[in-house]
C-alpha cells in the first residue's frame, strides 16, 4: 500500500509537471552553494553545496577548475557545513561541521537524533575521502607556518595539530569569550578579539613566551583585528560603548567609531581614522573574513556610511586623510582582497538598485572596473592565490544560484550543471508602491499568465531581517533563495505575487534602512503593509477580497500586524515564526531589558506588536515554529495561540520539534512550503467572492 501510494505521488508530480506548471519538489531541488575559500597556494577554491538538504564540501582545483564533491555526506540531517580553511600547501582543508549552541548549551539537532548532535572541525584532503574529526569547536585559523589549526570551543581557545599530534588542548586561559583569531603571517603570535560584555579587547598571545598581551585596552568595543605583512602591528576597530540604542528601532547617530593600529611590541595604539559625527558614526559591516583589510602601499581599506550609502574607503596605516573609493546612491555588500593586496573586489547594486553585479577597485584609489553586468546577480567574489581566476555565486530571475569562474577576468562559466525547469518561471518587474502615509517603497510583482478580464487571487511576501533586500531574481541567501522559489510557485498556480522591500531593510540607503519609529519603536512597516494591499487592490487583475500575506521571522512579524491591524484588507496569512509581542523579543536579546525599569520604551514596542490589536484580528492564519529556534523565541507563536483561541480566530499550526530558525532541513523547507499552498488553496483560491 505504502509502496502505491509513493508512485501515485510521483505520477502526479510528473503530471503536473508536464502540464507546465513546476512542483514545489523541483523549485526547490537546485543547490545552493555557500562559503567560498580559496587556498593560500595552487590557486584551487573549494565552497559548500546543499543538494536537497545534503551538504558537501566541493573543490575547482586549478588549471582545469572542474568541480567535484570531496565529502561524502548523503542525509538531509540538518548538520550544516561552514568556515572552510585551507592548510597553506593547498591540499588540505579544514571545516566545521554542524551548528553552534544555543543559550542553553544545546547544539542544533533537528531529526531529533538519539545520539544527539555536536559542533566539531573535520579534515579532508583535496583529494576527497572520508572526512577525519579533530575536535568539538568551531572558527578554525590556520597557522601560516602549516601543521596546526586554531579555534574555539565554549568560548576559549584551543590548539591541534593537523597531523593528529599534538592532540586538541586549551592554548591559553582568560576571562571573557574569544572570537576573530588571526594568525600573524610569521606564524609566531594569535591575535583575538576578547568580549566581556559591556567593553571588548585585542589580545595577542605569544607562542614563544606564553603570555597575553593586550593591545591599548579601553573602556569601549575593540574588534576586527587585521595584522600588518611584517606581523608587527594590529589595526582594529573601535567602538565607543553607548545603551542609547532601543533594538529593532532606528540608530541614525553615535559617539563616532575609529581605526587604531598597535604595535605589537608594546601594546600602545594610535587613531588613524575617526569617523566624522552625524551619517556614518554608527558602524555598519560589509560582508567580509575581516571589516579592515591591510593592503599593499600600507593602506587600510574599509567601509563608512560618510554620505548615507555604505562605501569603500581608504586611509594610510600611519594616518592621514581618508580617501573615498567607491560612489552613488548604492550600497557596498560583499567585500574580498586580491592575493596580490593591491586591489578590492566587491559586489554592489551600482547602476541597478535591486540587482548586484561585481566590481574592482584599486586599494589606493582609481577607477573601477566591472567584472559582471547584465540582468543577473553576482555575489560573494573570492580570488584565486595567483590572482588568475575569480570564484563568485551567481542566480537570475528564471536560474538558481551556482558557482562560477572566471578565468584571467574573461567570460564566466558555471561550474556545476544544473536541472531546473527555468521555462517554467516568470521574471519579476520593479514597482514602486506608496505607503499608507506617503512614503515610496520598492517591490516586485510576479505575474502570472491570466485570461482578459481575469481576477486572480495575489499574496504579498515580506522578507525577515528586518536587514534585507530582495532582488530581480534568485536570492544570495539561502532562506530568501527558498522563499523566492515559493513565490515562482504561488505565481505558476495563478496568484499574483508582490514581495515588498519595506523600510528597514537594506540596499536602499542609511535613512531607508534607520526608518523613523520602525520595529519596536513604533512599526512604522504597518504603513507600507497598508500600501502593498492598496497597492494590489488598485491592480485590475488582481480579487481584492483574495488578498493574502506571508513571510518568516520579520515577515512574519508584519504578516501578523496586518492580519491584525487590517483584516478588512486581507483575507488570510502565513507567519512563519513571527514576532508577536517585541517585550518578549527585545528580552531574549537583551536579558538584561526589564519592562518595569523601561516602561516609556516597553509601552511603545508594545503597541507596535500584533498582541495589541488581537480584538480586531478576524482573518485565518497558519503559524509555522521550530522550538529550537534561538532567533525568535517559540514562546512568541505560543502566545499568540492563546489569545487567537480567546478571539474565536481560525489558526492552523505546524511545529518542528528540535528545528532552528532557518530550518537546517530541506524537509522541513518542503513541509512548510506544502502546508502554506494548501492553506492558501483553501482559503484564497477556492474562495467565493461576488
Amino acid at each position: 500500500m505504502k509502496l502505491r501510494h509513493a508512485a501515485a505521488l510521483l505520477l502526479a508530480a510528473s503530471l503536473h509537471a508536464q502540464n507546465g506548471k513546476p512542483t514545489i519538489e523541483q523549485l526547490m531541488s537546485a543547490p545552493f552553494p555557500t562559503s567560498p575559500a580559496a587556498s593560500p597556494s595552487g590557486g584551487h577554491f573549494a565552497w559548500v553545496q546543499n543538494a536537497n538538504g545534503v551538504r558537501n564540501l566541493f573543490l575547482a582545483a586549478a588549471p582545469d577548475y572542474e568541480a567535484k564533491a570531496i565529502t561524502p555526506y548523503t542525509k538531509d540531517d540538518g548538520q550544516d557545513l561552514s568556515e572552510l580553511v585551507f592548510t597553506p600547501e593547498g591540499d588540505i582543508i579544514v571545516f566545521v561541521r554542524g551548528g553552534s549552541a544555543n543559550s542553553r548549551g544545546e547544539i542544533p539537532n533537528p531529526t531529533s537524533d538519539a545520539a544527539g548532535a555536536e559542533q566539531a572541525l573535520f579534515i579532508v584532503p583535496i583529494a576527497g575521502g572520508e572526512p577525519r574529526r579533530i575536535g568539538e569547536g568551531a572558527h578554525p585559523a590556520i597557522s601560516p607556518k602549516g601543521g596546526t589549526v586554531a579555534y574555539t570551543w565554549k568560548g576559549q581557545v584551543w590548539t591541534a595539530g593537523l597531523s593528529g599530534e599534538p592532540k586538541p588542548a586549551q592554548l591559553f586561559k582568560a576571562r571573557g569569550t574569544a572570537n576573530s583569531l588571526a594568525w600573524s603571517p610569521d606564524g609566531s603570535k594569535l591575535a583575538f578579539v576578547s568580549r566581556r560584555g559591556t567593553h571588548s579587547f585585542i589580545g595577542v598571545y605569544d607562542l614563544a613566551a606564553k603570555s597575553i598581551r593586550w593591545m591599548d585596552p579601553s573602556l569601549d568595543e575593540d574588534e576586527d583585528p587585521v595584522w600588518s605583512p611584517d606581523s608587527t602591528r594590529i589595526a582594529f576597530r573601535r567602538t565607543p560603548y553607548t545603551k542609547a540604542f532601543t533594538l529593532f528601532g532606528p540608530k541614525r547617530e553615535a559617539p563616532p567609531w575609529s581605526i587604531r593600529v598597535a604595535t605589537v611590541a608594546s601594546g600602545a595604539s594610535k587613531q588613524v581614522f575617526l569617523a566624522e559625527p552625524g551619517r556614518g558614526s554608527v558602524y555598519h559591516p560589509t560582508v567580509a573574513d575581516r571589516q579592515v583589510l591591510w593592503a599593499e602601499g600600507d593602506i587600510l581599506v574599509f567601509p563608512w556610511e560618510r554620505d548615507g550609502w555604505n562605501h569603500l574607503y581608504s586611509v594610510p596605516a600611519a594616518g592621514g586623510s581618508p580617501k573615498r573609493l567607491t560612489y552613488g546612491s548604492c550600497e557596498v555588500e560583499y567585500v574580498a582582497q586580491g592575493a596580490d593586496r593591491k586591489e578590492v573586489l566587491f559586489n554592489s547594486n551600482c547602476d541597478d538598485i535591486d540587482r548586484r553585479h561585481i566590481y574592482r577597485v584599486p586599494a589606493a584609489g582609481g577607477p573601477l572596473t566591472p567584472v559582471t553586468t547584465g540582468r543577473g546577480i553576482e555575489w560573494a567574489p573570492l580570488v584565486s592565490s595567483d590572482n588568475k581566476a575569480l570564484l563568485f555565486f551567481r542566480s537570475d530571475a528564471k536560474t538558481p544560484a551556482r558557482a562560477a569562474l572566471l578565468v584571467s577576468f574573461g567570460q564566466p562559466r558555471d561550474l556545476t550543471p544544473l536541472s531546473f525547469p527555468s521555462e517554467t518561471l516568470v521574471e519579476p518587474q520593479a514597482v514602486t508602491l506608496t505607503a499608507a502615509d506617503g512614503m515610496r517603497i520598492p517591490a516586485q510583482l510576479f505575474l502570472p499568465p491570466l485570461a482578459q478580464g481575469q481576477k486572480a487571487p495575489a499574496v504579498v511576501f515580506f522578507h525577515g531581517g528586518s536587514r534585507r533586500q530582495m532582488l530581480l531574481g534568485f536570492h544570495y541567501g539561502s532562506y530568501y533563495h527558498n522563499a523566492y522559489s515559493f513565490n515562482q510557485w504561488l505565481v505558476s498556480q495563478g496568484y499574483v505575487v508582490l514581495s515588498v522591500n519595506y523600510r528597514s531593510g537594506t540596499g536602499y540607503g542609511m535613512e531607508f534602512r534607520e526608518a523613523l519609529s520602525y520595529g519596536a519603536t513604533g512599526a512604522s512597516e504597518f504603513q507600507d503593509v497598508i500600501g502593498a494591499g492598496l497597492f494590489l487592490q488598485s491592480r485590475p487583475e488582481v480579487d481584492a477580497a483574495r488578498i493574502g500575506l506571508w513571510g518568516g521571522s520579520y515577515g512574519g512579524y508584519l504578516t501578523a500586524l496586518g492580519l491584525a491591524r487590517a483584516s478588512n484588507l486581507f483575507a488570510a496569512g502565513v507567519d512563519i515564526h513571527g514576532v508577536h509581542d517585541w517585550n518578549v523579543e527585545l528580552k531574549h536579546w537583551n536579558p538584561a531589558y526589564e519592562t518595569e525599569q523601561q516602561q516609556g520604551e516597553a509601552k511603545i514596542a508594545y503597541e507596535s506588536s500584533p498582541m495589541a490589536y488581537m480584538k480586531s484580528w478576524k482573518s485565518p492564519v497558519l503559524l509555522v515554529h521550530g522550538d529550537d529556534d534561538r532567533n525568535v523565541p517559540f514562546i512568541e507563536s505560543v502566545m499568540i495561540t492563546e489569545a487567537l483561541r480567546k478571539q474565536g480566530v481560525e489558526f492552523e499550526q505546524l511545529v518542528y520539534p528540535d528545528e532552528v530558525h532557518g530550518f537546517l532541513r530541506h524537509e522541513s523547507w518542503l513541509r512548510t512550503f506544502r502546508a502554506a499552498s494548501d492553506f492558501f488553496e483553501r482559503r484564497l483560491l477556492r474562495r467565493r467572492t461576488n
